[in-house]
């Protein structure tokens, strides 16, 4: 191949090549929040498909998980909550309907440092451990996401473990 078919060639490739770039556009993937967890409980996993993190302490039979609702990704969903309100009140609806004995505290509001809270207690008896399984439910609303931190033991533990729990829904910041 002579020089000048050579050269030809290298044009040839070289507008191609410009012809076919694309512009790019950056994204944010993910979300980092932070949660403090009692040093007698540890990370896990298998508690719940969905959830971002999840804690537990086999010994002491208390069990945890956050999951993650990023409020960028509900609206390109097409879901969205006007309040925090709304968001405890469709997940209170389901969770645990149809559980025998299931009952609901009244829900308590707070603001800490800009972030929203809603805690609640619920129990209900499990036919499978024959006994009451509590929950401490905590939602909290950051200006980036919504959050369901979920706690439970054995309703034996409650007393013992439901300000545990507490210190971890209302530790969540991102």
């Amino acid at each position: 191949m002579n020089k000048k078919n050579l050269l030809i060639s290298f044009v040839f490739l070289f507008f191609s090549a410009i012809g076919n770039t694309q512009t790019t556009k950056e994204f944010k993937a993910g979300h980092v929040f932070y949660i403090s967890i009692p040093t007698y409980m540890n990370k896990t996993t298998n508690l719940n498909d969905v959830a971002t993190i999840q804690f537990k302490s086999s010994v002491k039979d208390v069990y945890g998980f956050v999951i993650e609702d990023n409020k960028e990704e509900m609206l390109l969903s097409e879901l969205t909550y006007a309040t925090l309100n709304d968001y405890y009140e469709d997940f209170i609806k389901d969770f645990a309907k149809g559980e025998k004995k299931r009952t609901v505290s009244q829900p308590i509001y707070k603001t800490v440092n800009g972030i929203n809270f809603v805690t609640a207690d619920l129990t209900y008896y499990d036919k499978d451990i024959k006994g009451e399984i509590y929950y401490a439910i905590g939602l909290v609303e950051t200006k980036d996401a919504f959050y369901k931190v979920l706690c439970w033991s054995s309703i034996d533990n409650k007393d013992k473990f439901k300000n545990d729990f507490e210190k971890i829904t209302y530790s969540l910041r991102d």
